[in-house]
This record gives C-alpha cells, sequence and structure tokens, in this order.
C-alpha cells in the first residue's frame, strides 16, 4: 500500500472512529425531564432520587423542575417550553394543575416528546402518553373503609371536614376525596367533582394546599363551623400534621379520628404516635423510576408505554376485619422521606 493510500485509510479510520464517538456522546446527551408540584414535599424528593438513579442506570440527561408552591402551574408550563427547546426525548410530570397543564403538554408531544403523567393523571388522562400512580381512588377508598369500620355505630352520627388541596378539582384531590366518602358509605353524585354529596354529615370543604400551614387554618375553619367535628379526612400526610396541632391548640385531640394519604416517613410516624389513624402509602420512586425506564425504551424502540398502577398499602396500628393493612413498624421499613 502506498504511503498516500496508508494516510487516506487512517484519516478514514479516525473519522469513523471520531463518528462512533461523537454518536455515543450523543446518545449519553440525550434527555428526559422531570417536573415535580414542588421541591420540599417528602413525596416529590423521593420521585427525584428515584428518577437520578434510573437515569444514570440507563445513560440518560436528567433535567429536573419544579414549582415554587403545590397549584404553580405557570412554572410548570415554563419548564416544558425548556424541555422541547433543550430537544428532551421526555418528560415525566406530576401536574399542579391537571386540566391548566394540558396545551403544554400537547405542544411537547406534537413536538414528539414522550409524556407520562407521574401521581396525578392529567384531564383528560389521555392528554397523556401514559399515567404511571398509585390508584388515588382506591387509597381514599381504603381509608374511608378503614374510617367507617373503626367509628362502627358512631359512623351514622359523625361530623366530617375534609381537606382537600384547593377549589380546582385536580385529579388526584378528587380522586382521594370522591374514594374516601365511598368508602365511608356516602353517596357521591359526581365522582368529577369534590362536593357534590349532600350527606348532613360533611362539616365542609377546605383548601389545604396540601401543606401543614394551610392543614392547620383549614381545621381551624372546621372546628369554627362545627366543634363537634370528629373525622378529618386529608389529602396528604402534611396536611394531617397541620390539622392536628389546630386539634391540639382547641384540645380537641381526644375522640378525633385523622385519615390521609402518602406514606412518608414522617407521616408513618404520626400513624404510630397516633396522629393519624390511618394513611395510605403509595411508591414515588417506584413512579419515577419506572418513568424514566419507559422513556429509556422510547429512545432505543420508539415504543410506547402503557399506564402501571404503582401500588398502595394501608398502613395502621389498629386494623379492621377484611380490610388488608400492614402496621406502622412495617410502613417504616417502606416509606420514604
Amino acid at each position: 500500500m502506498s504511503k498516500t493510500l496508508r494516510l487516506l485509510s487512517t484519516t478514514a479510520l479516525a473519522l469513523a472512529a471520531g463518528f462512533v464517538i461523537a454518536s455515543a456522546s450523543a446518545k449519553a446527551e440525550e434527555t428526559v425531564g422531570l417536573i415535580t408540584k414542588t421541591n420540599d414535599n417528602p413525596f416529590f424528593v423521593k420521585m427525584k432520587q428515584g428518577a437520578q438513579a434510573a437515569a444514570k442506570e440507563h445513560g440518560i440527561k436528567l433535567l429536573t423542575f419544579a414549582g415554587k408552591f403545590d397549584t404553580d402551574n405557570d412554572t410548570q408550563v415554563q419548564a416544558i417550553e425548556n424541555l422541547i427547546a433543550a430537544g428532551a426525548k421526555g418528560i415525566l410530570i406530576t401536574p399542579a394543575n391537571s386540566k391548566a397543564i394540558v396545551p403544554a403538554i400537547e405542544k411537547a408531544r406534537k413536538a414528539g416528546l414522550l409524556v407520562i403523567a407521574l401521581d396525578t393523571p392529567l384531564d383528560p388522562a389521555n392528554s397523556a402518553d401514559a399515567t404511571f400512580a398509585t390508584d388515588n381512588f382506591k387509597a381514599g377508598l381504603n381509608i374511608g373503609k378503614w374510617a367507617l369500620a373503626t367509628l362502627g355505630d358512631k359512623a351514622a352520627a359523625a361530623h366530617i371536614g375534609l381537606l382537600d388541596i384547593n377549589k380546582d378539582n385536580i385529579t388526584v384531590d378528587v380522586l382521594r376525596d370522591t374514594g374516601f366518602l365511598t368508602g365511608f358509605g356516602i353517596p357521591v353524585p359526581n365522582l368529577k367533582i369534590n362536593g357534590s354529596e349532600k350527606d348532613a354529615r360533611i362539616v365542609g370543604h377546605e383548601s389545604s394546599m396540601g401543606n401543614p400551614e394551610n392543614g392547620q387554618k383549614s381545621v381551624e375553619n372546621l372546628l369554627a363551623k362545627d366543634p363537634g367535628l370528629n373525622l378529618i379526612y386529608t389529602i396528604n400526610e402534611p396536611a394531617a400534621a397541620g390539622g392536628f396541632q389546630a386539634l391540639k391548640a382547641a384540645g380537641k385531640t381526644a375522640g378525633v379520628t385523622i385519615v390521609s394519604v402518602d406514606g412518608g416517613c414522617p407521616g408513618v410516624r404520626n400513624v404510630k404516635a397516633g396522629v393519624i389513624g390511618a394513611t395510605s402509602m403509595q411508591f414515588p420512586l417506584l413512579m419515577a423510576s419506572k418513568g424514566v425506564e419507559a422513556v429509556s425504551e422510547f429512545i432505543k424502540s420508539g415504543k410506547k408505554p402503557t399506564d402501571i398502577d404503582t401500588g398502595v398499602k394501608l398502613i395502621t396500628d389498629h386494623p379492621v376485619a377484611g380490610l388488608p393493612s400492614i402496621t406502622s413498624e412495617e410502613g417504616l421499613k417502606l416509606c420514604w422521606g
């Protein structure tokens, strides 16, 4: 082989090698975005950890975004715009407002991104390619059934307050609320909105925003309406913790039952301490890790996932017949945050 041919051959091999390296680098830079409601809720902290671990395993770049508060739709819309501009392949999102976010989601899907809703279904649900979540209706149903069995004969004269997220009828909020009422045996005429029930035992629905401060204010409002309040449903455990503080300040912790949803370690410890009677545990790490895994498969094959129910467990130290549950001690081995 002549010197010239050898030089050309070497150059061609170098170019080919450079192309392979560049392709591998491009692949390593394929991006998925995780958009949560906030950064400070232990639920979303654990979700982020699950996404980070799965992204590392699958060689995907993870970009994370969060709202300033639980209902911050505008920040989530901007995050979607940023991910489209960044050339991301997929978005995992816990929507702050399951209806208001839909136009931004549609724009992302038209741009070719795979969109998976985590924890909170979009409205309508098929606005996302798939939903990976707890069966939130079942989560509410379980704590409703538990409360009904626990109150026994007193259930017929219960004074019930509900701490929702807000008045926007966000899907996760409605599913848990109406699930609880259904489990407690209260007819719900419209399962798509909160507050359609006409039962006289309902003291009211308050907007807790899913945090302790507003949870406390919500229970203060409910007690002002009805000092006989004796059963409180809460959208999540931070709201339950705040609600308990209101009861404590009013000297009304005895004889009031609180039920909730989440399964974070602080909440499970509150079950152990008797602050919360029962909670439905969900699994945010699994939602996020499965989401990243699905985006990775989509990148490789173009295959889109189907919905995944990531499971729910009832946590209580006062089990009732016919309703499977685990103790707070067992729950502490599974909890997050």
